[in-house]
C-alpha cells in the first residue's frame, strides 16, 4: 500500500482514538463546575455526592486522554518530517501556549480536585474544579487555533525554497484569530458539552430504569438535560457560522460536502444523498436551491462547485465526505429532537415516567461522539489536497526516509494497543458506574438502606 495513505491512515487512527477523551473531559468540566456550585449555593449534599461521583469519572477520561495523545506528536517527527519543519514555527508557538496557558493552569489544580475532598474548603475546591475546567477549555483553544490556522492561514510569510520552505509567523494575533478559528472553537467547544452531558444522561437515566439513586440521578439529569438543551440549539448557529467560512475561504470543500459539481450554479442542500464522483452526479433528498439561499438567502444565489478546479486540487473522496458532513447534521439535528422532546415531558412533569424516553437516552450517549468524529472526518478529508490549506500538499508533507512497511507495522502495533487501552477504559468505566456514587461508608437513597435505616431509627 502507498506510504502516504499508511501515514494518513495511522493518524486519523490515533486522533480519531485521542478524541473520544478530551471532549468527554471538557463536557464533564463543566457538569461539575455546575454541580459544584449548586452545592455551595444550597448546601445540598446531593449536589456534593453527584460532583465527587463525576470527578473519578473525569479522572478516568482524563488519564487516558493524556497518554492517547502523545502519540501524535511522535507521528509529526516519523512520518510528517517535511510538514513538521515547514509548520514548526506556527504549530510549536500554539503548543507552547498551550503549556503555559492550558496544561500549567489544568496540571496545577488537578492534585485538589482529585484529593482535596475533605482537605480544603468547599470554596477552595471549586476554584480547583472551575481551574480544571478552564485549562481544558484553554487546552482546545491552542489546538483548535493550530488546526485552524491549516485551514484558513494567515499571519505569515514563507522563507526559504523547495523542500526548505517554511513558514514563519509575522503577527502572532493574525494567526491566532484566523478567519476559521473562532467558529471553530465554538463548535468544538460545543461538542464537547455535548459529549459530557450525554454520558451523564446516560448514566442516571440507566440509574433511574433499575431504581437506583433516584434523588441524586433526578436532580443530575435534569442538570445535564439543561446543559443538552442549551448547547445542542447553539450547535445550530455555530454550524452555520462554520459553513459560511467554509463557502468563503475553503469552497471545494464546501462542494465537497454538498455534492455540487456544477462550476458557477444553484446548488441543492442535501437531507440525504449519494455521489458519484465519475458521473458528477448527486442523487437523493434535497431542497432545489437551498445552499444559495443558506448562504445568500437568494434560492438562485450561484454557488462555487468542484468543476470550478482543477481536478487535483479537489477533495479525492467527495462521497466520503458528503457522507460524514450530512450523518453529522443528522444526528445534531436527533440531540436537538430528543432534548426538546425531553424538556416537554419535563414542563408537563412526566418526564421520569416516560421509561421508553429514558432508553434512548441511555444509548444516546454515542450520537455526540459519533458526530464529533464525522465533523472531524468531513473537515480533514474536505481539506484534501492540501495539509495546509493552498500551501503545502499532503503529499509533500511526508518524510522522505520513511517506509510503507515501517508505517504499517506501527499501525498495526499502535491498534493493538489502543484495543487494549479502549478495553481497559470501558471496563473501568463500568465498574466504576456499578459501584455508583456512593461510598461504602455512605448511605444512599436505595429504598432497602432506608428501610434499614428507618428500622435503626425505632430501635
Amino acid at each position: 500500500m502507498d506510504v502516504e495513505i499508511l501515514a494518513r491512515l495511522q493518524f486519523a487512527f490515533t486522533i480519531a482514538f485521542h478524541y473520544i477523551y478530551p471532549p468527554l473531559s471538557i463536557g464533564l468540566g463543566l457538569l461539575m463546575v455546575i454541580m459544584e456550585g449548586l452545592y455551595l449555593r444550597t448546601g445540598n449534599k446531593v449536589y456534593e455526592t453527584m460532583a465527587r461521583f463525576w470527578t473519578k469519572i473525569f479522572a478516568l477520561t482524563f488519564g487516558i486522554g493524556v497518554a492517547t495523545g502523545i502519540v501524535m506528536e511522535f507521528e509529526f517527527g516519523t512520518n510528517w518530517a517535511t510538514y513538521s519543519r515547514y509548520v514548526g514555527d506556527i504549530f510549536g508557538s500554539a503548543l507552547a501556549a498551550e503549556g503555559v496557558f492550558a496544561f500549567a493552569l489544568e496540571s496545577g489544580f488537578l492534585g485538589v480536585l482529585l484529593f482535596g475532598w475533605n482537605r480544603v474548603s468547599s470554596r477552595v475546591h471549586f476554584i480547583a474544579t472551575l481551574g480544571v475546567f478552564l485549562g481544558s477549555m484553554f487546552s482546545a483553544i491552542w489546538i483548535t487555533v493550530a488546526n485552524s490556522w491549516q485551514q484558513t492561514p494567515t499571519g505569515y510569510q514563507i522563507v526559504g525554497e523547495g523542500m526548505e520552505a517554511r513558514a514563519e509567523i509575522v503577527d502572532f494575533w493574525a494567526m491566532v484569530f484566523n478567519p476559521s478559528s473562532v467558529d471553530r472553537l465554538m463548535h468544538v467547544w460545543i461538542g464537547a458539552f455535548l459529549a459530557g452531558a450525554f454520558l451523564v444522561l446516560s448514566v442516571h437515566a440507566y440509574y433511574l430504569l433499575r431504581g437506583r439513586y433516584e434523588e441524586l440521578s433526578r436532580k443530575a439529569f435534569k442538570i445535564a438535560l439543561g446543559v443538552a438543551t442549551v448547547f445542542s440549539l447553539s450547535q445550530l448557529f455555530t454550524g452555520h457560522r462554520s459553513a459560511e467560512y467554509v463557502a468563503e475561504h475553503q469552497p471545494a470543500k464546501l462542494a465537497a460536502m454538498e455534492g455540487h459539481f456544477e462550476a458557477e450554479g444553484p446548488a441543492d442542500l442535501y437531507i440525504m444523498g449519494w455521489v458519484d464522483k465519475e458521473e458528477q452526479t448527486t442523487t437523493g433528498i434535497a431542497l432545489p436551491g437551498g445552499l444559495g439561499f443558506l448562504l445568500e438567502g437568494d434560492f438562485d444565489a450561484p454557488v462555487t462547485g468542484l468543476n470550478a478546479f482543477p481536478e487535483e486540487d479537489r477533495p479525492g473522496q467527495v462521497n466520503a465526505v458528503f457522507q460524514f458532513y450530512h450523518l453529522m447534521v443528522a444526528i445534531g439535528m436527533a440531540l436537538i429532537g430528543l432534548t426538546l422532546l425531553a424538556c416537554f415531558f419535563w414542563w408537563r412533569g412526566t418526564l421520569f415516567q416516560q421509561r421508553w424516553l429514558l432508553w434512548l437516552f441511555v444509548w444516546a450517549v454515542i450520537l455526540p461522539q459519533l458526530a464529533n468524529q464525522f465533523g472531524w472526518f468531513a473537515a480533514e478529508m474536505g481539506r484534501q489536497p492540501w495539509v495546509v490549506y493552498g500551501l503545502l500538499r499532503t503529499s509533500d508533507a511526508l518524510s522522505k526516509v520513511v517506509t510503507a512497511n515501517q508505517v504499517l507495522f506501527s499501525l498495526i502495533g499502535f491498534s493493538l494497543i489502543y484495543a487494549l487501552l479502549l478495553t481497559l477504559f470501558l471496563y473501568l468505566l463500568n465498574k466504576k458506574i456499578k459501584k455508583g456514587p456512593y461510598d461504602e461508608d455512605m448511605i444512599d437513597d436505595r429504598p432497602r438502606q432506608r428501610e434499614m435505616a428507618n428500622v435503626a431509627g425505632g430501635q
